[in-house]
């Protein structure tokens, strides 16, 4: 499987909704780190402009990351703009590298 970096950009006003629907949120990334698809992940620069956060995804294509990552609570109620790019790390990744 390929790497991707997802980035997501808390929209805005949507602090009230996310922290409801945080527990869903986490209990999504649970299942896809359980599954061996999120690498890793967390949460980026909460005191600047645009917060969000950061996940290291595996998947067969960007299309299938994409799909998955649409089955986010946090992205079904649009308290996210999400971007993706393929990630190919150079240095460290015997760290990254899939297990299965």
């Amino acid at each position: 499987m390929a790497l991707f970096a997802v980035t997501y950009a808390y929209a805005e006003n949507s602090e009230t909704g996310r922290d409801e629907h945080r527990p869903k949120h986490l209990d999504f990334l649970q299942g896809l780190f359980d599954s061996g698809r999120l690498v890793i992940s967390g949460p980026t620069d909460a005191t600047g402009d645009t917060p969000g956060a950061l996940l290291i995804i595996r998947g067969e294509s960007a299309e299938d990351v994409d799909t998955t990552m649409s089955s986010d609570p946090f992205a079904q109620r649009g308290y996210v703009e999400r971007t993706m790019k393929s990630w190919d790390p150079k240095f460290g990744a015997d760290r990254l590298a899939d297990k299965n």
